[in-house]
């Protein structure tokens, strides 16, 4: 059976998405810096294909077999767009994000690290969870008066 259209539509169609998008599309090249800090761009692919087609008769000329007529055509969207960057350094892998919502995120990574600084603060001066309370002077005794 001969190949249908639709197909060498189809599969030109999915050659040059294929040629569009990568897996180096998502996950970007590593960049090392001098101090050896890796840096990887992460990014979000969005993509979208359709493709149609329809058969429809042909009139054929002094009786000749003719084979249906075809009219079809395919399209295809792709999207690009930056998540952040996975920075590698110290023994340390953190994800830097792209967006507004930064600075939320960055919260939420530094939190543990300003608890650890506040209970350092707090501890300071102040007597151990098992030590007992210093009571503190009786008030002086009221004054009669004369």
């Amino acid at each position: 059976m001969a190949e249908h259209p639709i197909d060498s539509l189809m599969k030109t169609a999915m050659e040059s998405i294929k040629e569009m998008v990568s897996v180096n599309t998502v996950v970007g090249d590593a960049v090392e810096t001098p101090d050896g800090t890796v840096i990887i761009p992460i990014s979000r692919v969005s993509l979208g294909f359709a493709a149609g087609g329809g058969d429809f008769a042909v009139e054929s000329r002094r009786g000749e077999d003719q084979a249906p007529g075809f009219g079809g055509g395919s399209g295809a969207g792709v999207s690009v767009s930056p998540i952040g960057f996975l920075v590698a350094s110290q023994g340390k892998v953190r994800l830097l994000p792209v967006d507004g919502h930064a600075i939320y995120d960055r919260l939420l990574d530094l939190a543990p690290q300003i608890v650890n600084q506040i209970q350092e603060l707090l501890g300071r001066g102040e007597p151990a969870v098992d030590e007992p309370p210093v009571p503190s002077p009786a008030p002086p005794p009221p004054v009669a008066p004369r």
